[in-house]
């Protein structure tokens, strides 16, 4: 009778043990759609990749954000520089890479340009990419070595209209938005200038600081603190409204050259297939990042800051990555350049 009772009590733990394993298993495979068991996630580290160098606006604001967002999500944001052809070599990588949620993409309006620049860019941002949320837009600026000649933007317009075959245009390399804002102001002066490509806006903004190049288009994330230090001539921003950080650098339209418009906007992605639990969970990640008030003040300092936080959505993202495709394309058409 006894032996019989121990056979019952064991068989019941066994039951037991039985249920809680299946209940446990149901629980984490329950909020995963798209593949995988997501339910933990994250449970190990995420890498976020920056396709510019490091030091660049990109590179900032990427790093501005992580530590909030990590800090949400419960696991550690690394950054890694994949630089290389104007942003297309890290985001080539990340659209190939595994749809986790562990390999995240920052990227900015070169994500726009790229397919009308690239004939072979072997992604397509809409198609290989789910969308996390846009970040933040960013003026960009117009600046020159501090001893450049002309005093204004539209003695620079003139200048430069002169000195065609000597003055030296800088920018970060075919698709990086310097040069696309580079572009625009030689549609808007009218005049074709040699332009210097860097690798990366960080390098070139030394080489702009030291005196070699003449001037350049950069972000005033990259810009602010050489502008307020008087380490190189501010001729305008390129956005409607002047920039808080920068009250005495008029707009270009205040300074005569209102077709110079222009902001850098950033967004986050992931390999396309990644799980939409986990993509929203990234969303809700960025929105805390976007509202904490060292992120706000960080930004605020740079000229820029972050989007509202209806923006900073995967459908308002996508919206966006739609429209700048098309912008794009035929302002790169009609500028008829082609990246090797």
């Amino acid at each position: 009778m006894r032996t019989t009772s121990r056979y019952r009590a064991v068989a019941r733990m066994i039951v037991a043990i039985g249920v809680v394993s299946l209940v446990a298993a149901c629980s984490g495979n329950g909020g995963a759609t798209g593949g995988g068991d997501t339910g933990g996630y994250p449970d190990q580290n995420i890498t976020f990749v920056v396709p510019f160098s490091a030091g660049g606006p990109t590179d900032t604001v990427t790093r501005m954000i992580a530590e909030p967002m990590g800090a949400k999500l419960g696991a550690q944001i690394v950054v890694q520089n994949v630089e290389g052809a104007g942003g297309t070599v890290g985001a080539g990588e990340v659209a190939r890479a595994e749809p986790d949620g562990y390999t995240v993409l920052m990227h900015h309006i070169g994500m726009s340009t790229a397919p009308a620049l690239y004939q072979d860019l072997g992604f397509k941002p809409l198609e290989d990419f789910e969308m996390i949320g846009l970040v933040t837009e960013v003026p960009m600026t117009v600046v020159a070595r501090k001893d450049f000649e002309p005093a204004t933007l539209q003695d620079l317009v003139t200048y430069v209209k002169a000195n065609a075959d000597k003055v030296t245009l800088a920018n970060a390399g075919i698709g990086a938005a310097s040069h696309l804002c580079g572009l625009l102001f030689q549609t808007a002066a009218g005049v074709k200038l040699q332009e210097v490509p860097y690798e990366g806006t960080g390098p070139a903004l030394t080489d702009l600081v030291g005196g070699q190049v003449d001037f350049m288009c950069d972000q005033t994330t990259n810009t602010s603190g050489q502008i307020s230090a008087g380490e190189v001539k501010a001729y305008a921003v390129t956005t409607p409204e002047r920039v808080k950080s920068l009250p005495d650098v008029p707009t270009a339209a205040e300074a005569g050259l209102p077709q110079l418009e222009v902001s850098v906007w950033h967004g986050l992605y992931v390999p396309k297939g990644t799980p939409q639990d986990v993509v929203q969970k990234l969303t809700e990640a960025l929105k805390v990042a976007l509202a904490d008030q060292k992120v706000i003040d960080q930004m605020a300092k740079l000229g820029t800051a972050p989007v509202p936080a209806g923006d900073a959505t995967p459908q308002v993202h996508r919206a966006k990555l739609e429209e700048q495709l098309g912008t794009w394309s035929k302002v790169i058409a009609d500028a008829g350049v082609k990246a090797s």
